[in-house]
């Protein structure tokens, strides 16, 4: 591992100071491929004969998971980008392509899927992945937060007599590709610490430390892949700090952050980025029949016009998350800008609305205040959430903020005992909002669920199509009112990795020689 010395420590401070003084301004940033760079900038002029032949270093947590089925950390999943693979792989524009999937087919109404694995894919060790590993690694995952909210629909999943995995779903699913980038593991290893996996690289150690280590014999063969050198050193963090600030000072490559993070640390030096949707929609939820500001359904149906997302997205997070009006990632195809700009901030529509409305009356004759829940451990939801309640209350609504500890906030969020709360959740790449509406669903916390709206979720995943009525209906109806959308922010050092196209769970993205359309079988399942 190439490290600084005392003295080149001293000069890259000295030099670099600039650099790494201020925050790097993205206005003046234009898109070459899917990273930013500065407008008119080659990254191949930036680099130096030295820096073209800098080795790819990355950050892990040698006291978290390296298990990819449940370890969530986002220095650690890096690494397991390059040591796991899965049935498919999911790019950036949500295109699933096929990796360990040989061939699929599905029945007609799309309730049944099987898949085929590729018949020469084996672990690190040599051994062949069989379909009792597919089985074993997506039972574990369904038990798991990291991937359980992909999984709501998928009934079971049994290995075949004729060597395929088949997929039993709940409902019409269009799409179940998209949600098989789960990383398969060996049956026996789905609950060890350091699975096996058939990714070009292995995790090893040594006396000299951590590395990842080219798999020799991989099944893939010379498969192109972003990362080529043969030993990848691993340099040991213990906190997002020590990630930037090895990342800061050249020691590290790549690295991926959540800018929505509660430990979320600032990057101030010169870099090339990538953002990607990670999932994480904040959202604020009604209190339907537990709230006397909610009775007749009234001032959830304008709400939405009291909330400045465009203000959050850049006072509270700098600009590195998106506001949205509809509860879905703003680059999907589905999420319809027409339709969003008819649900944004707009004191006038709100004011309109208020006139009409009754502000409930507590047993003395004094007026209500609307209690805001928020979870007091997310400090940026905590200034979100103060500042509406200073707007809603100098609009004419009555606002508190009550601040819980994580667990605190859980039981009040249980019981519903408050009128709104500002949440945050993780949706799958599919943006699936069944649990929200389905009754007893997991986040139909205050009587969120609704007959219409869940059966408008089921259609939404048969065909996308279907998620302009959902969206439409939901913004009307105002059980929950969408605030801000996440992404990851990929760092990379310049040009040092030319082919990087990270994806929401696959930093190291890359595809093999073979499409979806070629690999499915005209025979189906009735």
């Amino acid at each position: 591992m190439k490290r600084l010395t005392a003295l080149a420590l001293l000069c890259a401070l000295c030099l670099g100071c600039l650099g790494c003084t201020r925050q790097i301004d993205n206005s003046g940033y234009v898109p070459t491929g899917d990273a930013i760079l500065m407008e008119g900038q080659d990254p191949d002029d930036l680099l130096t004969e030295e820096e073209n032949d800098q080795e790819l270093t990355l950050a892990y947590y040698p006291d978290r998971s390296l298990n990819p089925l449940f370890g969530s950390d986002y220095s650690n999943r890096v690494l397991m980008s390059l040591m796991y693979q899965g049935l498919f792989s999911v790019d950036s524009n949500k295109n699933p392509t096929p990796i360990l999937c040989a061939s699929f087919r599905v029945s007609a109404n799309n309730r049944t899927w099987v898949f085929y694995l590729e018949p020469n894919a084996t672990f690190s060790d040599g051994s062949q992945v069989t379909a009792q590993d597919v089985v074993a690694t997506y039972n574990k995952a369904k038990e798991n937060d990291y991937y359980k909210n992909r999984f709501y629909h998928l009934s079971s999943v049994e290995a075949l007599e004729d060597g395929g995995i088949a997929f039993y779903m709940d409902t019409d699913y269009g799409n179940l590709p998209l949600l098989l980038d789960v990383p398969i593991v060996k049956a026996s290893d789905v609950d060890a610490a350091l699975p096996l996996g058939t990714g070009p690289y292995v995790f090893a150690e040594s006396t000299g430390g951590a590395n990842l280590q080219r798999v020799q014999n991989w099944w893939c063969g010379d498969l192109k892949i972003p990362a080529v050198d043969r030993v990848i050193d691993l340099v040991e963090v213990s906190s997002p700090a020590d990630v930037r600030d090895e990342f800061q000072f050249g020691n590290v490559s790549v690295v991926c952050t959540n800018p929505m993070s509660a430990s979320f640390a600032e990057y101030r030096c010169d870099y090339e980025l990538w953002e990607v949707e990670s999932g994480y929609f904040m959202y604020i939820g009604c209190s339907i029949y537990y709230s006397d500001f909610f009775e007749s359904g009234q001032l959830r149906t304008f709400l939405t016009y009291a909330v400045d997302r465009e203000k959050y997205a850049r006072e509270v997070y700098d600009g590195r998350v998106e506001p949205v009006t509809l509860p879905c990632a703003p680059t999907e195809s589905y999420y319809n800008k027409s339709l969003a700009s008819q649900y944004t901030y707009d004191t006038m529509k709100f004011l309109d609305n208020m006139r009409g409305f009754q502000i409930p009356k507590d047993e003395d004759g004094g007026y209500q205040e609307l209690r805001l829940v928020v979870n007091s451990g997310d400090s940026a939801r905590v200034q979100i959430a103060r500042d509406l309640a200073q707007e809603l209350t100098e609009l004419g609504l009555p606002c508190t903020v009550k601040e819980y500890t994580s667990g605190v906030y859980q039981d009040v969020i249980y019981v519903s005992n408050y009128d709104i709360y500002l949440g945050l959740t993780r949706l799958s790449p599919n943006m699936d909002l069944t649990e929200f509406f389905r009754p007893y669903g997991e986040m139909s916390r205050g009587s969120l669920s609704h007959e219409t709206l869940y059966s408008m979720c089921l259609n939404a995943l048969e065909d996308s199509g279907n998620y302009y009525n959902l969206h439409k209906t939901l913004a009307e109806d105002g059980r929950i009112i969408p605030v801000l959308f996440g992404n990851y922010a990929v760092y990379a050092q310049r040009g040092l990795l030319p082919d990087l196209a990270p994806s929401r769970d696959n930093v190291f993205y890359y595809a093999m020689d073979k499409t979806m359309e070629e690999i499915r079988l005209e025979t189906v399942y009735e």
